[in-house]
């Protein structure tokens, strides 16, 4: 059966990639079902490829967050690191259960070390993802200013259309 060449055309085009960043938070956790619910229907093909994303920090600068470097430092980084693994491991695999839950089995899920904003918009660009979703923290101008902001850092700098998903406040 000879097939149009617009069929065929339609058939080459790579899937387009959705990137999801993944963390230990409860904001995040609610994008990523929102994002399941809205664009991954159970039983059906979506139309995207799914890409969750686990930035980790270092342990060097989690320590380094914690005050100045002190004398104990070198003993301390294999405990804080391992920790930081133990942690990625859990949010890699609690996201990877959720999408389980909800029939979406074609899954990349990768946990990258480094500052979130600079390993969202690194795995942008190496999946050439269409869409990056992003939970936010809801934090006000004064925190955003002095802390900065991922959703924020990824929307001015990654080279795709960024998705915040904010969870809703619950009512008292």
């Amino acid at each position: 059966m000879a097939t149009s060449k617009d069929e065929s055309s339609e058939k080459a085009q790579p899937q387009p990639v959705m990137v999801v960043a993944i963390d230990e938070s409860d904001h995040s956790a609610y994008a990523l079902r929102w994002t399941l619910d809205h664009f991954f229907t159970a039983g059906n093909d979506s139309v995207f490829k799914l890409v969750l994303v686990h930035a980790r920090p270092s342990a060097t600068s989690s320590v380094g967050l914690a005050g100045p470097v002190y004398a104990g430092a070198a003993e301390v980084l294999p405990i804080v690191d391992s920790d930081l693994r133990k942690i990625a491991a859990r949010v890699a695999d609690s996201a990877k259960q959720l999408c389980i839950k909800k029939s979406v089995n074609n899954v990349i899920v990768e946990v990258v070390e480094g500052d979130p904003r600079n390993v969202l918009c690194d795995t942008v660009d190496k999946y050439h993802a269409s869409i990056l979703v992003v939970g936010s923290h809801g934090y006000g101008a004064i925190k955003r200013a002095v802390l900065g902001s991922v959703s924020d850092y990824c929307a001015h700098h990654a080279h795709c259309s960024v998705m915040i998903v904010k969870k809703p406040k619950t009512k008292h």
